[in-house]
């Protein structure tokens, strides 16, 4: 039998601490190895016995969640996931976790609210095991298959099949892209790669709501296009990136000749929400062979259903390939449903999307 994922939670609430507790220790493949009320009670449990991965608050007394995280990585490096409140403060603060080597970020759960904490424990649960797969420089981590007893819904809950009508071209090509475990830092390469008058582009990557808004910040800050957080309504144009916003499904809609993004809510799709499923069969919908997708490195196999109805569309696909990926997992899944045309590495991906810009 598989090992079990043994999580180390560092948080300064005792009342965090044990409902973190509850929501891991409610899936088989996770045992929690113990807890710690700051980064110094932490360092003492490592020296015992070394984490598969580490669930870290941000705001901590005696020493700061960032300021750990920066020690840890340059001495002991282990999975980390970050653990914060929702507030737009601390979603700038996470940024610069992500950069110091944070695998993923998670909210908080809240303790009062049973439906809110039955939805917050299954992304809880889906993170901890991307960040046990993750490969953190050359190490790899084993990968455990998800036995998440919740029910996995798919994109049927938010939008219908594609119809398999033929859609007429456009002058212009869309790309779709999906990420989750370690996509923060590869869409900042991807991105950062790309001219000015690169096509317009639709990204979902895995992250908690508020946290998005600063994703995109940064992002705009590096690169050439323009990056922002997607809102209802906003056209898809050449040389402009929209990222979807956390805790909202990001749909592709046509609007005549141009393309615009429709913002909803729904129930978690593929267990995430927003769901690159639901993007992809709604660009598979509305732009077919107008479209590219491209999936990138994550845990489990949200997209691949919808990059297999992209292809069969009539759209260019690419996946990231094992190498470069932190997690192979998402990439994986959608060559193995049959939907991917080509698998190159995280730093050829640009070069393909201005490939099939040219050949559009």
């Amino acid at each position: 039998m598989a090992k079990k994922i043994r999580v180390l939670i560092v948080d300064d609430s005792a009342s965090v601490r044990q409902v973190m507790t509850q929501v891991l220790s409610a899936d088989p493949d996770i045992e929690v190895m113990g807890a710690a009320a700051d980064p110094f009670m932490a360092a003492k449990k490592i020296q015992e016995e070394i984490p598969d991965v580490i669930t870290l608050d941000v705001e901590m007394p005696r020493m700061d969640g960032i300021t750990f995280l920066r020690k840890l990585m340059t001495q002991r490096p282990i999975p980390v996931v970050m653990c914060s409140s929702l507030t737009e403060a601390g979603s700038e603060t996470l940024m610069q976790a992500l950069e110091a080597g944070a695998v993923d970020i998670i909210l908080k759960p809240k303790i009062a609210a049973a439906d809110h904490l039955a939805e917050t424990g299954a992304m809880i649960r889906e993170a901890v095991k991307g960040a046990a797969a993750a490969r953190l420089g050359t190490a790899r981590k084993r990968v455990i298959a998800s036995t998440e007893p919740t029910a996995k819904l798919t994109a049927d809950v938010v939008l219908p099949p594609p119809t398999g009508r033929a859609m007429a071209k456009t002058t212009e090509m869309v790309v779709c892209v999906g990420a989750s475990t370690g996509g923060t830092e590869a869409l900042r390469e991807l991105l950062t790669a790309l001219p000015a008058n690169t096509p317009g582009m639709v990204i979902v990557q895995h992250m908690p709501e508020k946290f998005t808004a600063a994703f995109a910040k940064r992002l705009n800050s590096l690169c050439e296009v323009e990056v922002k957080e997607a809102e209802h309504g906003d056209a898809v144009l050449r040389g402009h990136v929209l990222i979807a916003p956390g805790g909202k499904h990001m749909l592709l809609e046509r609007q005549g000749a141009r393309y615009v993004v429709a913002i909803k809510d729904g129930p978690l799709v593929s267990r995430h929400r927003p769901s690159v499923d639901v993007l992809f069969r709604s660009a598979a919908r509305s732009a077919a062979g107008n479209a590219m997708g491209v999936i990138m490195t994550g845990m489990g196999d949200d997209g691949a259903r919808g990059m297999k109805e992209m292809h069969d569309a009539g759209a260019f696909t690419v996946a990231q390939d094992e190498e470069t990926s932190v997690v192979f997992g998402m990439p994986k899944e959608a060559i193995a449903h049959g939907g991917v045309d080509r698998t190159v590495a995280l730093d050829h991906i640009a070069r393909e999307i201005l490939a099939a810009d040219k050949r559009h």
